[in-house]
């Protein structure tokens, strides 16, 4: 995939990791339109404009409609927002659940449903590239991580049947799996949880720099991290050994479920 002085949506650029795959994006020479829903409070560098759009909102369809009524050289879409809660299900508001299911899964197949059909729209030339970050939860249950878990399932799962659906077309469908990035979307909880395990956790930065590159390199899938990978594949072929590896680290992660500190 081509990125040099072509325009990308990028979605979650405000975030960790997002911020630093705006940076990486725009040294490839890629055009960034950033998707704020307060654009106008967004400080962008050179090579970047910031527009509006709500991925919770009940009329997300039309605000996509109305972008690339304006930008009509959208050449592709990088979906890398996100929404989690480290909590018991027990815990977890029922707004919580709504709104992971409303960033985390609605909005990347309503984005998808959108921009397949413009892509589509052009024909012959129907050239596109669909970019989704999802987690290493999406192939990985994790406890306290339930709602979230399945929202990246979902994620994964679509973005398979996805590429399938378009295998005989010219848009590219890339899935992105981080492990622990270093961002402020976790709370200190997590932090602690992650260095009790003894979790790797990499820098908002190296996680750029790999979605990049799955894009240059035109990788339909990427799972980052060792012995994360491994882990994925075991747990697709013998569930019952991560079951077992999960229970035995069950007390430590009930003691920060029950802790208190992650709200």
């Amino acid at each position: 995939m081509q990125l040099r002085n072509r325009r990308f949506l990028l979605l979650g650029g405000t975030g960790g990791i997002g911020q630093s795959l705006l940076q990486a994006l725009l040294a490839e020479g890629a055009v960034l339109l950033v998707a704020s829903r307060q654009p106008e409070s967004l400080q962008l560098p050179e090579g970047a404009s910031g527009v509006k759009l709500d991925l919770a909102a009940e009329d997300l369809d039309q605000q996509l409609q109305a972008i690339t009524d304006t930008w009509s050289d959208i050449y592709g879409v990088i979906h890398c927002a996100g929404q989690n809660q480290f909590a018991g299900l027990s815990r977890t508001p029922v707004s919580a659940i709504d709104s992971q299911l409303a960033v985390n899964l609605r909005s990347p197949m309503l984005v998808a449903r959108h921009f397949v059909s413009r892509f589509a729209a052009a024909g012959a030339t129907g050239e596109g590239a669909l970019v989704f970050v999802g987690s290493t939860f999406g192939s990985i249950g994790f406890p306290g991580y339930t709602a979230y878990c399945a929202t990246k399932f979902g994620l994964r799962g679509f973005t398979e049947a996805l590429r399938r659906e378009l295998a005989d077309s010219s848009v590219q469908v890339v899935y992105v799996a981080p492990r622990a990035t270093a961002t402020a979307m976790n709370p200190q909880v997590v932090n602690q949880l992650n260095q009790a395990l003894g979790n790797a956790v990499d820098s908002p930065e190296m996680v750029a720099q790999r979605i990049v590159k799955a894009m240059t390199r035109d990788q339909r899938r990427c799972f980052m991290g060792w012995p994360e990978r491994l882990f994925v594949v075991i747990n697709g072929v013998l569930p019952r050994l991560v079951d077992r590896a999960l229970f035995k680290q069950l007390p430590v992660i009930r003691r920060f479920l029950e802790s208190g500190v992650s709200q």
